[in-house]
């Protein structure tokens, strides 16, 4: 009997990923289906289906899944789910399939992915897109629609992202194929929930956090899994190992950054380090909970939330996405409810008169005594060149970064959030 929290949806790990014999006939019947090519994160989000990672999730969302979901955090059949999982295609291939009928999902680089049977249709208009947008990704920090639309468009990736779905989006299970490149590319560090379980059960943890990276791990990162290893049993450095946007720090980079802070300044027998396949989608506050909601499954009870957690430019408050956790609904039914708790954590900085990490919780000191810590600003001067004040990073981290830094022979400008800069 494990003593870690159980999966998302009450109904155990639910995985779609084929193996042996029953994955060399669905290949060879996909070789006869129709095909469609799928985008880069729903090509993450199947492997999250795969993998049990999306748990209770086995099929892209119907209509009346995606009006749930925006509308109150809940599926059609009344299970916790903070932001749409859906599949998109062109309207001439979606005329060409009927429901009933079993199709094969292409990677863009021509690769089968999945094959998927169609039991719904449905026309996501661009009304329909603009509602997803306001309801999952319009936050505090854009309080009007008119502000928010103002500039998403052409700052926000998710929104961008949203918009530029195809025009009916096909429901239906999924057979998944294939993990894509995650296995060989990120050996030792991406993982699927059972594996992350079985040693999680092996370690003999039963409460551990998860803290999301998405941004080399700097010195608040760190001193927010030190927070989290003094109140559970262990911290999972759950790392993003999928898609990112411009100028965003590759994951292979990243991985290096944490292997050499576990290694220099944590016990590490508290820490287990690991990837998982998704695209970010920069949703804030729905991301939070997605974030909370896939990590149940991966075995932990803890969510770190700290400031503007998953956010992108100004479009969230800097800790809406702690608040948003208090505004969800609690299904009745037995593991329907998101488990996963948040550990919020205040904004976290060196302070040069306490003489060591601290938080707006802890510090009665000022501004000017402060060091702010951002992986957007960490991102942002090393791109420019620039020395890091000190205390800012780790120096083991910062000479892998300056070393990737140096070698690029293009720039991208990176933009900073007001809060973080001020």
């Amino acid at each position: 009997m494990s003593n870690l929290v159980a999966p998302h949806g009450g109904k155990g790990l639910t995985c779609c990923l084929l193996e042996g014999a029953e994955l060399e006939a669905e290949k060879k019947k996909a070789q006869g289906l129709k095909k469609i090519t799928i985008s880069p994160r729903e090509e993450g989000d199947l492997i999250m289906m795969g993998t049990g990672g999306f748990s209770p999730l086995t099929e892209f969302m119907t209509k009346a899944d995606w009006k749930g979901v925006c509308d109150d955090f809940l599926m059609a059949d009344g299970t916790f789910w903070p932001i749409p999982v859906t599949l998109s295609a062109d309207k001439a291939d979606a005329d060409k399939m009927s429901d009933g009928e079993e199709i094969a999902l292409m990677t863009q680089a021509g690769d089968l992915m999945a094959t998927m049977k169609i039991t719904e249709k449905f026309e996501m208009t661009e009304a329909d897109k603009r509602y997803e947008c306001e309801k999952c990704y319009m936050g505090e920090g854009t309080p009007t629609k008119e502000e928010f639309w103002k500039i998403a468009e052409e700052d926000h990736p998710g929104v961008q992202m949203v918009m530029g779905q195809k025009p009916i989006s096909l429901a239906g299970p999924v057979k998944v194929l294939s993990e894509g490149e995650y296995p060989e590319k990120y050996p030792g560090v991406y993982m699927t929930p059972a594996e992350s379980r079985k040693l999680f059960e092996e370690k003999g943890w039963s409460e551990v956090a998860a803290l999301q990276l998405r941004n080399p791990m700097h010195r608040s990162h760190e001193y927010l899994c030190k927070i989290a290893v003094e109140v559970c049993d262990g911290v999972f450095i759950h790392s993003l190992v999928g898609n990112l946007k411009p100028g965003d720090i590759p994951a292979e980079v990243r991985v290096k950054c944490i292997d050499a802070l576990v290694k220099n300044y944590f016990v590490e027998k508290n820490v287990v380090q690991g990837g998982y396949p998704l695209d970010m989608r920069y949703a804030g506050p729905r991301e939070g909970l997605l974030h909370a909601t896939f990590r149940q499954n991966y075995g932990c009870s803890k969510m770190i939330i700290g400031r503007d957690h998953a956010g992108v430019g100004d479009f969230y408050g800097m800790f809406e996405a702690q608040t948003i956790f208090d505004k969800i609904p609690t299904p009745a039914e037995d593991g329907k409810a998101l488990l996963c708790t948040p550990l919020k954590i205040d904004w976290t900085f060196y302070c040069y008169k306490c003489d060591g990490m601290a938080s707006m919780r802890t510090c009665p000191h000022g501004k000017e005594d402060r060091v702010l810590l951002s992986g957007t600003i960490l991102r942002k001067m090393l791109s420019e060149g620039k020395e890091l004040p000190d205390h800012f990073g780790r120096d083991e981290v910062v000479a892998i970064l300056r070393e990737y830094y140096e070698g690029l022979t293009e720039k991208v400008e990176i933009k900073t959030h007001k809060a973080a800069t001020g």
